[in-house]
């Protein structure tokens, strides 16, 4: 009966965004959401969720400046920028590296920068979490992925090209949404919501289990813990944040 009620369901949602998948099939809708609406949509939802979000990541990053190098410097490397919403929580004269698959948040993340003038930008690269190739091996002490994971291709892939660019000793940031408790009511609108929503929101999926792929990583630290951001109006709460040491 949930079964049939979820397959109902989730026709029902798809008919409302019929125009959409209708574009998909045209090939038309992937372009334009990389291109105009999902920065459109990230950088006027950002405050919202920065508000939402702030204490945790005050949290989170607290300890950053703990990777630096004997010299005091430190290198960042953030994996699916966006438009820079992170860079407010990042130490003082760090220098930092942006890249992210979709080359079209530039104009929302120079506005960042221009907040965010503490921090020293090093480049912007067009790179899939996945494939990093133009980041030199060990070369940087903290790696940043905040709601990233939830839209690569691959997690595992991605993790491992995390352990590949971190330093012996360096430091691997996340803080991601995961799937909610399966016999909860937030699964059950999760599992509805799951094929409109990678659609519209350009791959992200409501229902992977994050910690998973990351304590299965070759990480020789991990600090995890599992907390609840209600987001309102989304099928997006349960969490997962911490940092993991190569």
């Amino acid at each position: 009966m949930t079964e049939t009620t979820i397959l109902f369901l989730r026709a029902c949602l798809a008919l409302l965004a019929m125009p959409i998948y209708l574009l998909s099939f045209l090939g038309i809708w992937k372009p334009f959401c990389r291109k105009v609406f999902f920065p459109f949509v990230l950088e006027k939802i950002s405050g919202i969720h920065e508000r939402k979000t702030k204490k945790q990541k005050q949290e989170l990053f607290h300890n950053l400046s703990d990777f630096s190098r004997p010299s005091g410097e430190l290198k960042l490397l953030e994996i699916g920028t966006g438009c820079g919403t992170n860079f407010q929580f990042y130490p003082p004269g760090c220098k930092v590296t942006c890249t992210d698959v979709n080359p079209n948040f530039q104009q929302g993340l120079l506005r960042s920068m221009s907040k965010n003038q503490h921090i020293h930008y090093e480049g912007f690269l067009v790179a899939a979490g996945e494939d990093l190739y133009q980041v030199p091996s060990g070369s940087v002490d903290a790696v940043i992925c905040t709601f990233v994971l939830c839209s690569v291709q691959d997690v595992n892939g991605t993790l491992k090209e995390v352990l590949r660019v971190l330093r012996p000793g360096g430091a691997f940031y996340f803080l991601e949404h995961v799937v909610a408790d399966h016999s909860s009511w937030k699964y059950f609108w999760q599992q509805i919501f799951y094929p409109t929503w990678k659609l519209v929101f350009d791959g992200c999926c409501l229902t992977r289990e994050i910690w998973k792929n990351l304590e299965q990583a070759k990480f020789s630290e991990m600090n995890l813990k599992h907390i609840s951001i209600a987001l309102p109006w989304t099928p997006i709460q349960p969490h997962v944040m911490g940092y993991a040491v190569k």
